[in-house]
């Protein structure tokens, strides 16, 4: 017989015998112990790994019990695995001098990757505001592509996977937060690095940092000079103000000078709460009245203090 110089494959005698239910089987997910040197970060993973105390706790856990919870994976072209869910659980091995940990090995679309990388890292109960920023957006264009419309800035297109809600009206309801808070959240992700570092340090507001993000790229490192230079930070009616001049197209390094400079006496908030103060008036007194006399006695305060 001729050799047309191709090798035919014949199915192994365990392959010949098996049947449909132990096929399927196979195919089932599984929890599998895999190689930590196999596994590949998330493309553009928007929680950071930080070795702190609860990482500390986490590495000391998985030193006395193992790895409790395995991670999510998704096999990748060249072998190894792309990690969706686990990157501390991941890290805590890797301090712990642990080489391997459980997975569970799933196939999934890109988008699909996404949703469940963001939704189980949400649940942390520490979340940066630039953590939840590119969460939210990275779940929402995924969310809007898998609804079969294109992606848009404002998120207002109707899936056709969802019973004609919107995107955004889902995410809201999942995420427990209004839809206008996860667009101001998702407007941090215009920041440039150095003010959204800011923001999540909590030395510039939230709201004040949705604000400046409106502002160009270039002004808003024209900002981070003057508050270099000034020592300052704006409030919310400065950034509100930065924002309406960028707007008017009249945003200079020298307005931004003048914003900052402006008085702040404007912002300063102060609550006072009724049990720290209800002991000290009558009980019939109303609110008004507490107020009137707290105002007494701070400009007799002010009178004695100027003589």
């Amino acid at each position: 017989m001729k050799n047309n110089g191709k090798s035919l494959k014949l199915a192994s005698y365990e392959d010949l015998f098996k049947n449909e239910e132990t096929r399927q089987e196979e195919q089932q997910e599984r929890v599998q112990m895999i190689a930590i040197a196999e596994m590949d970060d998330f493309p553009n993973h928007p929680f950071h790994v930080c070795n702190d105390e609860k990482m500390q706790d986490t590495i000391e856990s998985i030193q006395a019990n193992g790895v409790l919870v395995p991670a999510i994976v998704r096999p990748k072209e060249n072998g190894r695995y792309e990690i969706v869910s686990g990157h501390r659980r991941r890290y805590a091995c890797m301090a712990a001098g642990i080489v391997e940990m459980p997975a569970i090995v799933r196939k999934m679309t890109d988008d699909e990757a996404i949703i469940i990388m963001v939704d189980s890292n949400l649940q942390r109960e520490t979340i940066l505001p630039s953590e939840k920023a590119f969460a939210y957006k990275m779940k929402l264009d995924a969310m809007k592509r898998s609804a079969g419309r294109p992606t848009k800035e404002n998120g207002s297109q109707v899936g056709n996977n969802f019973s004609g809600r919107k995107s955004s009206d889902i995410l809201a309801e999942q995420s427990g937060e209004s839809k206008n808070q996860i667009f101001r959240y998702i407007r941090l992700t215009e920041l440039i690095p150095d003010i959204l570092e800011m923001v999540d340090g909590k030395e510039i507001s939230f709201n004040a940092g949705v604000e400046v993000s409106y502002l160009k790229k270039e002004e808003q490192q024209q900002l981070v000079e003057v508050m270099d230079y000034g020592e300052c930070v704006p409030f919310l009616s400065q950034a509100q103000r930065l924002k309406k001049a960028s707007t008017e197209n009249r945003l200079t390094k020298e307005v931004i000078a003048e914003i900052m400079s402006e008085d702040r006496a404007a912002d300063i908030k102060l609550t006072l709460g009724g049990s720290k103060i209800k002991r000290y008036f009558p009980r019939d007194y109303t609110p008004k009245q507490m107020e009137q006399v707290i105002l007494n006695l701070l400009e007799h305060w002010s009178k004695e203090k100027q003589s």
